[in-house]
C-alpha cells in the first residue's frame, strides 16, 4: 500500500483531495488518563484547585478538534459539523475516559480531528490534576470508528 502523503519522488505534500467526492464523513476517538483513586476522588468531589475539570477538557477538546490542521502539517482544513467531546470519570481505572467524535461532509475524513480532540482532552485533565499527581498517564488514544469517503466503515476492536 502506497502512503498518500509523499510524492512519487518521497517528498511530503499535501494529498489532493479535490477529485473525491463530498460524503458525510465521522470519526471517533477514544483516550484515558488514568491516576490514583485519590486523584479521581478530586474530579468527582468536584474539589480540583483549577475547577470543574471534565468541563474544562470538555472545551479544550472541541476547540482542538477546530485546530488540528493548524497542528498537524499535512491535515486539511475542514468544515466541522459537529463535535462532541465526553468525558466519564472511572473508578474502575482509575481515572477518565475520554470519547471524541467529529463529523463533516466533505472530501476527506475527520480521523485527525477526533485524535486531536481526545488527545487535548486527556492533556487537560492531566494539567487540571498535576498539582495532585504527576504520575498520571494518558493512555489508550485510537480511532475507534471512522466512516464516509472511499475507504468505507473501520470500527476497531475491543
Amino acid at each position: 500500500m502506497a502512503l498518500t502523503h509523499f510524492d512519487t519522488e518521497g517528498h511530503a505534500h499535501m494529498v489532493d483531495v479535490s477529485d473525491k467526492a463530498v460524503t458525510d464523513r465521522i470519526a471517533v476517538a477514544e483516550a484515558r488518563v488514568e491516576m490514583t483513586a485519590a486523584t479521581l476522588s478530586l474530579v468527582t468531589g468536584g474539589t480540583a484547585k483549577k475547577g470543574d475539570v471534565l468541563g474544562v477538557a470538555r472545551l479544550a477538546g472541541i476547540m482542538a478538534a477546530k485546530k488540528a490542521s493548524e497542528l498537524i502539517p499535512l491535515c486539511h482544513p475542514l468544515p466541522i459539523t459537529k463535535v462532541a467531546v465526553e468525558l466519564e470519570a472511572d473508578p474502575d481505572l482509575p481515572g477518565v475516559r475520554i470519547r471524541a467524535t467529529v463529523k463533516t461532509s466533505g472530501q476527506t475524513g475527520v480521523e485527525m480531528e477526533a485524535l486531536t480532540a481526545a488527545s487535548v482532552a486527556a492533556l487537560t485533565v492531566y494539567d487540571m490534576l498535576k498539582a495532585a499527581e504527576k504520575s498520571m498517564r494518558i493512555e489508550g488514544l485510537r480511532v475507534v470508528l471512522k466512516d464516509g469517503g472511499k475507504s468505507g466503515r473501520y470500527e476497531a476492536g475491543a
